[in-house]
């Protein structure tokens, strides 16, 4: 996900220090009816759980899930009185979660917004931004032990090098790994992204993206993927979102509603591809003549391709320039 910048949330300023993306598309695509069970995987803010409530209007259950604690704890206050039940865990853990509220099947849909929201980036002392110096933290929760500062520190040159690749897409991998290792230890955002400037400077490290949207090339910070590899890799969210995806499966009746917002081109991949398969009708090799693997469909695929902001949000919140929305219904 593209680094964040701190803006004044257009959503409700009293009620949420976090930008929500696409709120009203997400929310709209989730089809809200009282009576009915959701869960918001990633609670964050409360922006789109505030907006389920409304729509639930006190009848059915939601359910907010955050591996922040800071977040649940805030949501406590700002929920208080409301028909919610708040849970710090990773969403990885639905399964777990739901039988201590009598839940074994979500009747109404899971929403999850992915990436690391404003209200962490904003605060130096997470040590997610590049922009404001702060420990090598990137934990969303932080009672976990394995920090960034770890990774950077204490990861062989070569498996330092693979982890930037994969989770940052960067192509320049080995030549940032290899300037961290020779400048060790470090231990503030501030270090770390002087040296991959550094290295970038050195190795013409390509410091813009064109937007498939619209054509035109952003420019982006030159440590902007070797901390999204970092964060990524801290709090194993492609691990979790693919748990998230498979337990949808079984935890969501007929007619439920998987919505998704993703941030980067590996979450998205992630989210499509699940998608693909469970809307599928087979999975035979395609070469087979007939058709031997009886498979049924799982999921309808609402968004045959996925939303995307409008310019208007882009403009007023930078986070949402990245962000695509994808939703499937499950299937009798």
């Amino acid at each position: 996900m593209a680094e964040v910048e701190a803006h004044p949330d257009s959503d409700s300023p009293s009620f949420s220090d976090h930008i929500p993306v696409m709120l009203d598309s997400a929310v709209a695509l989730l089809n809200v009816r009282p009576g009915l069970t959701y869960v918001d995987a990633t609670a964050g803010g409360g922006s789109h759980l505030k907006k389920i409530l409304d729509k639930q209007k006190g009848s059915g259950l939601a359910i907010g899930v955050d591996k922040d604690t800071g977040a649940i704890e805030k949501l406590k206050t700002r929920l208080k009185g409301e028909k919610v039940e708040l849970v710090q865990a990773d969403f990885a853990e639905l399964k777990e979660i739901l039988p201590r509220f009598g839940v074994s099947t979500i009747t109404g849909g899971i929403l999850a917004d992915l990436g690391v929201s404003s209200m962490q980036v904003d605060d130096p002392a997470r040590g997610f931004s590049f922009n404001k110096d702060g420990p090598l933290d990137m934990r969303m929760n932080d009672r976990q032990e394995l920090s960034a500062a770890q990774l950077v520190n204490q990861l062989p040159q070569d498996e330092l090098a693979n982890l930037i690749f994969e989770y940052g897409e960067e192509k320049n991998s080995r030549a940032i790994a290899r300037a961290i290792v020779a400048a060790r230890p470090l231990n503030r955002t501030s270090e770390l992204a002087e040296i991959v400037c550094r290295a970038a400077k050195g190795r013409g490290i390509r410091q813009s993206k064109r937007s498939s949207r619209t054509g035109k090339v952003n420019a982006i910070h030159p440590a902007t993927r070797t901390f999204q590899a970092l964060r990524i890799a801290v709090n194993s969210e492609l691990e979790s979102l693919e748990l998230l995806l498979e337990q949808s499966r079984s935890l969501l009746a007929p007619g439920a509603r998987l919505v998704v917002i993703t941030f980067h081109s590996l979450e998205d991949r992630l989210v499509k591809q699940f998608f693909r398969r469970m809307a599928s009708h087979c999975v035979c090799p395609p070469r087979q003549p007939v058709c031997t693997c009886d498979k049924k469909p799982e999921f309808l695929i609402i968004t045959r391709k996925p939303l995307v902001a409008e310019e208007k949000e882009v403009l007023a919140n930078v986070r949402s320039r990245s962000a695509k929305l994808r939703a499937g219904e499950k299937l009798p």
